[in-house]
Formats: structure tokens, sequence, C-alpha cells
């Protein structure tokens, strides 16, 4: 079967929008129709080699649809089920999945290497993250196809697959916020956008918006913040003016840069916890002196996929959007198609808007 696919054909290249031939699934396989994928800046980090996956490669790993085949084995799932697509499905063997950490499972990733597709010329292709979303239709194994839960709109269920659950879990599993705390969140993107939502169902007092920005922070006050502050070298000391020179109790980082992990981590107080979420390079390396770690006593934690546990973590989520706690549209910026997603990748690299959704 032939769909429209974006198709990274080497690292460092442009993507090219083509067909592509997709085979029926397999055992243990489901195809799915795409009704929307969000443009995640993960998917950045693949066509330019900060993450490195095999290529050719399908990117796209944010995305939500509906089943339209099965293959032989698969259980709970039958033509017709709405699905979120699960890049990162835990294989439930390995030391992480035994300690129950499965946001670190050890073979989360290994479907990447498998030929999800092939080009017209025969040329076989990589599914990205597992999941090919970037397409009209994709096969995957069941596992990386959640049931949707109801009451969330098709469309915007895409932003559950990546976006959602790295913001929500960041907030509600790795910080551990706790009512009355203040946050601090570093990157208004489509993550940080829904870090500070989850900030606000954790029932946190202040919630300060970081960006270089400005044009963020309409966006940022919509989904919570209270606060919005312009990135610079001085953002730890205007933190620190907005919370009685104390500095905020939690600061998530989502841009993955060494100065705004620095700055994150500065804005804390005496004790404050500084949780990763941004996915930076090799290059970006943050300096710390021996004294300040004792001094301050902060921690500061890496944060995968928000420490979430898909399975568990999608009905709580929907719950919360069925009663109007959490917004999904709001993080939106724009609806696009397949061919506009080189452009979402050059606003990325700019700073602008939050998630592009690609709509199928």
């Amino acid at each position: 079967m032939t769909v429209r696919a974006a198709v990274l054909p080497a690292v460092g290249a442009p993507l090219e929008i083509t067909g592509i031939e997709l085979p029926e699934p397999g055992p243990g396989q489901v195809r799915v129709r795409l009704a929307a994928a969000g443009v995640c800046h993960s998917d950045l980090s693949l066509s330019n080699g900060t993450m490195r996956v095999p290529v050719p490669a399908v990117l796209g790993h944010e995305g939500a649809g509906t089943v339209t085949a099965v293959g032989e084995g698969v259980a709970g799932l039958v033509p017709g089920t709405p699905v979120v697509l699960n890049w990162a499905p835990a294989c439930g063997g390995c030391p992480a999945c035994a300690r129950g950490d499965v946001w670190l499972c050890g073979h989360a990733l290994d479907g990447a290497a498998r030929v999800h597709a092939r080009t017209a010329d025969g040329t076989e292709l990589h599914p990205g993250l597992n999941v090919g979303a970037f397409a009209e239709e994709t096969v995957v194994p069941a596992a990386c196809a959640l049931p949707l839960p109801e009451g969330v709109p098709l469309t915007d269920a895409a932003l559950l697959g990546c976006a959602v659950l790295t913001g929500y879990g960041a907030v509600h599993h790795s910080a551990r916020v706790q009512p009355g705390e203040t946050v601090a969140v570093f990157g208004v993107g489509g993550v940080g956008l829904a870090t500070l939502q989850a900030a606000r169902i954790a029932g946190a007092a202040r919630i300060i918006a970081v960006d270089v920005s400005p044009g963020k922070e309409e966006l940022a006050r919509a989904c919570g913040a209270t606060d919005f502050v312009l990135a610079d070298e001085q953002t730890p000391r205007a933190l620190r003016a907005l919370t009685g020179k104390q500095g905020v109790d939690v600061a998530v980082e989502c841009a993955g840069r060494a100065q705004s992990i620095r700055a994150a981590w500065e804005s804390t107080r005496r004790g404050g916890r500084t949780t990763v979420v941004g996915i930076g390079g090799k290059d970006e390396q943050v300096t710390f002196n021996a004294l300040e770690i004792f001094h301050w006593g902060r921690t500061l934690t890496g944060c995968v996929y928000g420490n979430s546990d898909p399975a568990r973590d999608l009905p709580a989520i929907a719950a919360h959007v069925r009663e109007g706690r959490l917004n999904l549209s709001a993080l939106v910026t724009e609806h696009i198609t397949l061919k506009d997603i080189p452009t979402a990748f050059e606003d990325m690299l700019a700073g602008r808007g939050g998630r592009a959704l690609v709509v199928f």
C-alpha cells in the first residue's frame, strides 16, 4: 500500500515528502491511519544527529489515529479502535522494567532498527522512534498503540504521545510538585506549555514561565503561568526577586541547553529541585563547583519521557482533559500538512511558537 510520508534520507539532509510502500501488519502488529502528529523538537534532534537512529527513516513519534487492520495474535485492538502512539514501549523484562522504571527500558527503542517500509525504488526505511508518525498511515507493534480513553478528541490526542506525558510526568513524577510550591518552567515550547498546565493541576502557588521570546508570554499565561520572565544572564536574580529573594522550589528545564540548565539550577532555593527534560547535545557542557553543590543542597535530576508509564498515566491525563483542567488545544500554535514540516523545524530552531500539529 502506498502512503505519503516525511522521510529523512540521511542525517543532516532535508526531509523528503514522498510516497512509501507500507506492508500489511505482521504478527503482533497493527496498521494505524493517522489523524494527527505533533512536530516535536526530538524529531529535529533526529534529523540533525543529536539523537541517533538508523536512517533513512520515517520521522514522527507523537501521533494518534485509528486502527485499520491487525496482525495475527493481537489482542485488545480491533479495526476502528482510536489509539495514541507510544514511541517507547516497555519490554517488561529488563532490569529497569523489573524496578518499575519502564521509561528507562533498555529495549524500548529496539524497534527503530526494523524495516518499516520501502521507497518506490526498494530502499529500506526505518521507523524513526519506533512509530513513523509523519505519514498518512503506519504499521507498529501492538505495544506502540494504546487505546485512547473516552472524551479526548482524536486530533488533539496526538499531543498525549510525547509533549503532555513528558510535561505532566516531569511535574508529578520527577519533581513531585506539592500544593503551594513555586515552580519555574524554562522553555515554553510544546513540552513547556504542558508543564505549565501540569504545575497548575498540581496546585503550585506561583508558576513562572521563562523563555527567550517575548511572543511566548500570551501562550504561557493561557497555560497557567502567573508570571513571565524574558530569559537573559540575570534570570536567576529575576526569579529570586519574584520569590522573596529565596528562589523557586522547583525548576523544570525544557530546552536542553547548558545555559538554561545552569540558570534553572541557580533559580531554585536552598534545597530546591531542578528537573531537566530538554534533550541537549554532547557539546552542551554544564559545570558546577564542589563548594556550591555542598552549600546549596539542591538536586538536579534528568527526566526521560516524564518518568511516565503511559498505560498508567493516560487515563489520569484524559480525566483532566474531560474535566477541563488540561487544555490540549492550548499547546497547538498552528495546524499544518506534511509538506509544512520543514518550515516547522525552522520555527523550532528560531524559538517561535509552541507545537505545530500535522493534520491528515
